[in-house]
């Protein structure tokens, strides 16, 4: 579960969101409070906010968010006791609050409002409130069970490695089993095979690297694996003389029907490895000879 918090100043506007019909809002909390709609909740707030001026952003805001898997099973029972243990664990219990819980998306989340403002009108200290929320957020996850932001994180960790695995082994088999001629043949064997190669090119029109796009991720060559960097790319593939030639000399290629830059170290390198191919086929000759 994620815990979000912020003291805010619109407490009307915020509230008649919170309790829209339009989200399918319910109300699963309620604490020293008698009103039956945004209108005099927000009202019943004025009452005891008038009692301290100099404080502006006088409501707090929080957005309690469990995982999917586990909104899906919360009953408003749960529900409720998820923002009472909120509550009482962000010493929030001599302040009015509501929460409401939204369902108009597949991840339902909870909108807690809390009068800033106390009934001795002394003003709920807001230092580090978004950091707090997290961590209370947290602490309630674990008390009662649920998933905690640390196993998202790490469950999304495991899925990029799946991802990032995918990606190499089918780039491998690009370069070695289809041994593309140039970037434009390794793009169409890497999307053949639902990996969609994007050049990401500057301002100036200078290839700087690729992306890889598969299954919902967006990563940087470099995330995927250190010999998927558009450098160590470049020397797998077969360009042959004439175009490397042109690449050394004008520093530039044709990519997907279009000229782009390329940097002088990454033409170097394209023409370092043509060389060394003509040696060993060379040498090869003279062997078989």
């Amino acid at each position: 579960m994620i815990g979000k918090g912020k003291s805010i100043s619109h407490t009307g506007a915020s509230m008649s969101y919170g309790w829209s019909e339009e989200k399918d809002a319910k109300v699963v909390y309620r604490q020293h409070l008698a009103g039956d709609n945004p209108k005099e909740i927000t009202q019943e707030f004025k009452v005891i906010q008038s009692q301290n001026h100099r404080c502006k952003k006088n409501t707090l805001s929080f957005v309690l968010s469990p995982t999917i898997k586990d909104g899906q099973e919360l009953k408003d029972k749960q529900l409720s006791e998820i923002t009472a243990r909120f509550v009482r664990e962000m010493k929030l219990q001599e302040h009015q609050a509501i929460a409401f819980v939204h369902r108009d998306k597949s991840h339902l989340h909870i909108h807690l409002y809390v009068n800033r403002i106390g009934f001795d009108g002394k003003t709920y200290k807001d230092n580090y409130v978004g950091k707090r929320s997290q961590q209370v957020a947290e602490k309630v996850a674990k008390q009662m069970g649920l998933t905690t932001v640390q196993e998202v994180q790490q469950e999304k960790l495991n899925e990029v490695k799946n991802v990032r695995q995918e990606i190499k082994q089918i780039h491998e088999k690009v370069i070695t089993k289809m041994k593309p001629k140039d970037f434009d043949q390794y793009i169409k064997y890497m999307k053949q095979r639902n990996v969609e190669v994007i050049p990401s090119i500057n301002k100036s029109n200078r290839l700087q690297g690729f992306r890889f796009q598969f299954n919902g991720y967006n990563l940087k060559g470099s995330e995927v694996h250190r010999s998927m960097s558009m450098g160590r790319i470049a020397e797998r593939i077969g360009f042959d003389k004439t175009m490397t030639q042109n690449i050394k000399k004008e520093t530039t290629l044709n990519l997907l029907g279009k000229t782009v830059g390329v940097s002088p170290n990454l033409a170097a390198a394209i023409a370092k490895k043509v060389i060394k191919l003509a040696v060993k086929k060379s040498i090869g000759l003279g062997m078989e000879m």
